[in-house]
């Protein structure tokens, strides 16, 4: 049947720009900037990596992965944490970044591009999901991993506990649907300050329903949140104990990767709270059977540093205080944003031809005044 159709072209439906993943790269495909002709709507084209192409037409457990994707992705949907699926199809083109080529789009009939998998493999066409693109100064691994060796940075103790809170909400949603996310890693976490957003749901997993021998998922995936990624926004660390870098990224890889790893070292920062500590650790240490629990013991800490909850009490004292650290660190991040968008300001007019040496040398320095100041900044 698909060999009677007239697929339309790439272009026509895509406008393909850069790779927007080259700072953390994964392991089952690479992500581009592009635009739906169809919308005008700005997207992160996600398109499997040509190598995991079997010469048979067989799939490979990468290929399935984009299916399973795309089905949790709808499944979540709900959540305003997840990154929107937009559209799902197949590329006739082998080349890692699609520029030419045939395109079947499903868009979000997720049924339908599943059940079309067998016969876009055995023709050699690669999957694609079209996500909601978010912006990379948001990603945190892109904003707390180091330039220089010495610097560290962490969020502060107010969004770390936003963060979490939300994250919380995203693992209630998801293990009520037995879903568990597992591949927790700074560069599938998106943060502006106060809004949550999660990416890569390629190694997650669907379990069986009502099945106990599930349980120790739901312990785990409680386990490689406060160990991969609560740790590194409270510490700026990686529970390596190694500065921050992206981690390796396929299934077997995300369900073992904190294996290991069942006490954390809070020594490098000795000022975050021991509630904060104490959680975290317990979370190590497997010790939290339900996302519930974690969440009750979440919302206690969190009152020490001035949230309000029904089930814990605040003082008015430390509620006011809470109230003049959001103001103080909203306007540290627009003062921050406002610090780089002078760089930028800077470097644009470095490269304009025919300036003097005078002006250019004064820019290099301004340029470089300002990156040091980032450099030192309060938060990342």
């Amino acid at each position: 049947m698909l060999d009677s159709q007239i697929m339309p072209n790439l272009t026509d439906v895509y406008r393909i720009d850069q790779f927007n993943d080259t700072f953390a790269l994964g392991h089952y495909a690479r992500v581009l900037d592009a635009q739906d002709r169809r919308n005008g709507q700005v997207v992160a084209l996600k398109v499997m990596r040509p190598e995991h192409l079997h010469t048979d037409g067989e799939m490979r457990w990468e290929y399935r992965a984009f299916a399973s994707e795309a089905d949790l992705l709808m499944k979540l949907a709900g959540s305003p944490h997840i990154v929107d699926l937009l559209d799902c199809g197949y590329v006739s083109t082998r080349a890692e970044a699609p520029g030419d080529g045939e395109i079947t789009s499903f868009q979000l009939d997720v049924m339908g591009f599943l059940q079309a998998m067998p016969q876009f493999a055995a023709r050699g066409w690669r999957p694609y999901l079209s996500l909601q693109n978010l912006p990379r100064l948001n990603n945190l691994l892109y904003l707390m991993k180091p330039n220089q060796s010495g610097t560290r940075w962490r969020l502060p103790s107010e969004e770390g506990l936003a963060l979490t809170l939300q994250f919380v909400d995203v693992l209630r949603l998801a293990h009520q649907k037995q879903i568990v996310y597992m591949d927790h890693k700074l560069e599938h976490v998106y943060w502006d300050g106060s809004q949550l957003r999660i990416i890569d749901l390629n190694s997650s997993r669907q379990l069986e329903k009502n099945n106990r021998s599930d349980d120790t998922y739901y312990r785990m995936d409680i386990h490689n949140l406060c160990v991969g990624i609560l740790y590194p926004i409270f510490t700026g660390l990686s529970p390596q104990k190694a500065a921050l870098r992206p981690q390796p990224g396929n299934i077997v890889e995300a369900e073992s990767r904190y294996r290991d790893i069942m006490e954390l070292d809070f020594g490098v920062e000795p000022s975050l709270s021991q509630g904060i500590q104490d959680l975290l650790q317990r979370g190590a240490a497997m010790e939290w059977t339900n996302i519930d629990d974690f969440g009750a013991q979440l919302q206690q800490v969190a009152s020490q540093h001035g949230w309000d909850f029904p089930a814990h009490y605040t003082s008015p004292a430390s509620r006011d205080a809470r109230g003049q650290m959001r103001a103080g660190l909203t306007r540290l991040r627009r003062g921050q944003a406002d610090i780089r968008e002078a760089r930028d300001l800077f470097r644009e007019a470095l490269i304009q031809d025919g300036i003097t040496e005078e002006l250019e040398a004064e820019l290099r320095r301004m340029v470089k005044s300002v990156n040091d100041m980032l450099n030192n900044r309060v938060i990342p």
